[in-house]
């Protein structure tokens, strides 16, 4: 079976921080395998994620907000935004070519989702208490990250720095 990559927004050690913070403390334990992360692909071959490298990438961090308290379905998120990063999205997604996932081929709502699977009335609540004293937060995206899915956790396998 062939292996499966995902590629991510590596951002500022801040940002990360208080996402992280988040999800540790929403998620539910019992599911959370992984640190906060800003997904942009979720499935990829290696052959793809190969191409990557002929991606210019900018010279270094790119500004990004995080903007409000995003309903996930059963779930919460921090919307993300940044016209820099949907540009590097989209370079890379020309240079990587091939076939993309349903997922992948429908358009990206970037976020890091700090709660899922819970009950509708969990997430609400949780959206909701957010929201009340929520302010936007300037960030930073600072490279790409190349994953490798196992069922579950992730392997790191590249980092291609801005």
């Amino acid at each position: 079976m062939a292996a499966t990559f995902i590629l991510t927004a590596e951002l500022d050690p801040a940002s990360f921080a208080w996402l992280d913070g988040l999800r540790r403390n929403y998620f539910p334990p019992e599911r959370n395998l992984l640190p906060a992360h800003l997904t942009l692909f979720h499935r990829l071959s290696s052959e793809q994620t190969g191409r990557l490298r002929e991606v210019r990438l900018p010279r270094g961090p790119i500004r990004v907000l995080l903007d409000a308290p995003l309903p996930l379905g059963p779930g919460v998120a921090i919307r993300v935004r940044s016209p820099d990063l949907e540009q590097v999205r989209s370079a890379a997604r020309l240079a990587m070519g091939g076939e993309f996932s349903r997922q992948d081929s429908q358009g990206w709502r970037p976020h890091v989702t700090i709660q899922n699977k819970v009950a509708a009335d969990v997430a609400k609540r949780l959206r909701q208490q957010l929201a009340t004293d929520f302010e936007p937060r300037a960030g930073a995206a600072t490279a790409l990250l190349v994953w490798e899915y196992l069922n579950g956790p992730w392997k790191p396998v590249d980092r291609l720095p801005f």
